[in-house]
């Protein structure tokens, strides 16, 4: 939109008696607001929107360099780089049990073989005690996490070898 196009568009709405007239496109957004009729005052408010531009990344010659680790949230343990394993997850929000009681022994260890249905941890949601079963058989590789630690819905329990 050009110079002339905005200043035929505000004579148009000053002679309209429109209050107020907002045109955006892609490009730009134009506002045009009149005050009252006694005053004729016309403002106009046009918008660019910004453009950005990225640096390249670069890394100081001095700055720690970041591990593997870091990059891409892969833990450093060859047994979880398999492409085979399979991961129970979590599928709601509470705290994690290895047992059922402190003085009970775990549900399952690593290297116990499971079966489809079997019980593989507790997860106390609301007061309430939930065992979480496995819907997979197969031999547990890992456990991913801590014994009364929280976890978060879909988080990642154990890894299981389905072979």
């Amino acid at each position: 939109m050009n110079l002339n196009e905005i200043q035929e568009l505000i004579k148009f709405v000053s002679k309209t008696g429109v209050s107020e007239v907002e045109i955006e496109r892609k490009d730009f957004k134009i506002v045009i607001k009149t005050e009252s009729k006694q005053k004729e005052q016309v403002i106009v408010q046009a918008s660019v929107p910004p453009v950005y531009q990225s640096a390249p990344a670069t890394t100081p010659i001095n700055a720690p360099t970041p591990t593997q680790n870091t990059l891409d949230n892969k833990p450093e343990n060859p047994i979880e780089e398999k492409t085979n394993l399979i991961t129970i997850k979590s599928p709601m929000i509470g705290t994690f049990y290895r047992s059922s009681s402190p003085d009970k022994d775990p549900y399952v260890q690593v290297g116990d073989s499971i079966q489809k249905g079997a019980t593989v941890c507790v997860i106390e949601a609301m007061k309430l005690f939930n065992e979480i079963e496995s819907e997979i058989s197969g031999k547990i590789v890992k456990v991913l996490v801590d014994d009364a630690s929280p976890v978060e819905y879909d988080q990642a329990l154990f890894l299981v070898d389905p072979s």
